[in-house]
């Protein structure tokens, strides 16, 4: 497999993906765009920072592409819906930087109260202008964090080591969720009315943009210190400098701008502005921990299947991944088993799960479930990432339930699928801690190995019935490596359930369906 590095990434990163087997690793910075879409067919994988724009024309060009892999947390530059709609898993690295990013706020914080950069510039131009650059303490100030995810979080436990009063908004959070990290929730009208220095984290959305606005600031205490290190055009840029020129905000850090670089913005032309180029990701530390991140996360993929840190696609926690891997296998194979049984467009998807299953995040098995059904259906096209949505195109009803108990089973998943000709059900489980099992199928009681090549057969119940199939297979030197025999009474059938060595061929099927006792034979590829 082809990977394509097109951003400067940490050589740890890199020799990751070159000692991974089977891959190809190729380093290719500073691209232009017609540059990449001519070579981009090539790859199986690619890796960026933010200088590359993963846009919808790519992504049409990207005839191979099953992964794209940001280092860092930003994704403004990745046309995520169409990577989607293609089937491209697209990761980033959460975790990577974000202590890095709440230092560099913290830092800024303290810049800014201490006017650190304009004494710095004032002493490098060989001035002493102690009382110019008079500052303010930090101690029992209030702060006040918009938004308390990952990075707003470690902010506030670094503002209340300094000593700070910490007041936040976050309307996803419940309240008590905050007060346990001594952290006061406020409403944004609040926060505005009470904080003397403001502090950003949040993602950009239709929401947030612009959140920092005139009529905010004229909320704002007088001489309020505001910071961003967050995203460009979560702070307006024009508002934020009428307020500093008028004096109503004391002070601004920007990490983050509007349009970067930010040009000839008027903001740097103010005194009682400080701002750096986006480096609150920039640690050596921060470069290395995103860029051995992603690059794990798409050996794993490659290789494995395991998918972390998508954000297209459901991702399983690491420290759940080994439980849920089974049900994960499972969920898929009881979707790939029932898809070829049936008859007719599919309706409705039903997917109860039962005992201790039921408490995990059950939305990948879900994933896995809907992939399985369609795969058979559709092959190549469908996988983890565009399932839902090719459902969804489809028509498809998808119908989630969770029991904390099942009936003679630990766990038990059972897939009920509805058709435009008929319905049908199928359950599993796990045996031991890592074997899948069908155990159920409509009436019929088995347990069966959901691998390899499977041959399900509707015949009555009459002896010689599972001898003459015996014989028939024999015949064409096909082998029974497993057998599972199943009986509805109320209806004098039976079920037989094979898995031989090789795909039954085409003569050997339609001598089955011939004998006297069988009514029908499917042959299944799991």
């Amino acid at each position: 497999m082809k990977i394509l590095v097109s951003d400067n990434l940490s050589e740890t990163g890199v020799e990751i993906l070159k000692k991974a087997q089977g891959f190809e690793v190729d380093v290719k910075t500073g691209l232009t765009p017609d540059e990449l879409k001519s070579i981009i067919k090539d790859y199986d994988g690619l890796v960026i920072r933010s200088a590359t724009k993963v846009t919808t024309d790519l992504i049409q060009a990207a005839d191979k592409l099953k992964v794209v892999g940001r280092a860092g947390i930003g994704l403004d530059n990745v046309d995520i819906p169409a990577a989607s709609q293609r089937g491209i898993v697209v990761m980033n690295t959460p975790e990577g930087n974000t202590i890095t990013t709440a230092e560099h706020t913290i830092s800024l914080l303290l810049s800014l109260a201490r006017k650190i950069p304009q004494a710095t510039a004032s002493l490098k131009g060989q001035k002493w202008e102690k009382k110019k650059f008079e500052g303010r303490e930090i101690f029992n100030k209030t702060l006040g964090i918009i938004g308390t995810g990952k990075i707003g979080s470690i902010v506030a436990d670094r503002a209340k080591g300094l000593k700070m009063k910490v007041i936040a908004y976050d309307p996803f959070i419940q309240p008590e969720i905050l007060e346990n990290q001594g952290i006061e929730p406020v409403t944004l009208e609040e926060l505005y009315q009470r904080a003397d220095f403001i502090t950003i984290h949040t993602p950009k959305t239709k929401d947030t943009l612009g959140l920092i606005n005139a009529q905010a600031i004229s909320k704002m205490k007088d001489g309020v210190m505001i910071v961003n290190a967050s995203r460009g055009g979560i702070v307006d840029e024009q508002a934020l400098f009428e307020g500093l020129k008028s004096g109503k905000v004391g002070g601004a850090a920007l990490d983050v701008f509007e349009t970067e670089p930010p040009g000839g913005s008027p903001l740097l032309d103010l005194d009682n502005f400080i701002c750096t180029p986006h480096l609150g990701a920039s640690t050596a530390e921060a470069q290395v921990n995103v860029a051995v991140a992603v690059a794990e996360q798409i050996v794993d993929y490659l290789l494995f299947g395991v998918i972390k840190n998508a954000v297209n696609v459901p991702s399983v926690s690491a420290n759940l991944l080994e439980r849920v891997r089974p049900y994960l296998v499972l969920s898929e194979r009881l979707g790939t088993f029932q898809s070829q049984t049936l008859e007719g467009g599919m309706t409705e998807v039903s997917i109860e799960y039962q005992g201790e299953v039921a408490g995990f995040d059950t939305k990948p098995m879900t994933v896995s479930v809907l992939k399985g059904l369609l795969t058979p259906i559709l092959k190549d096209v469908v996988n983890f990432v565009n399932a839902p949505i090719l459902a969804r195109e489809r028509g498809i009803r998808v119908i989630e339930s969770k029991t904390d108990t099942a009936d003679y089973f630990l766990n038990l998943i059972t897939l009920r699928v509805k058709t435009q000709k008929m319905e049908s059900s199928i359950s599993g489980t796990i045996f031991g801690k890592y074997e899948p099992r069908i155990v159920r199928l409509n009436n019929f009681r088995l347990e069966a190995i959901p691998e390899g090549h499977m041959l399900l057969i509707y015949n009555e119940d009459k002896p010689g019935v599972i001898g003459s199939i015996g014989m028939t297979l024999g015949k064409h030197r096909i082998n029974i490596e497993r057998m599972q025999v199943g009986q509805e009474k109320e209806k004098g059938g039976n079920i037989i359930l094979l898995t031989t060595d090789r795909v039954i061929p085409g003569p050997a099927l339609k001598e089955l369906i011939s004998l006297p006792s069988v009514k029908k034979a499917l042959p299944l590829e799991l």
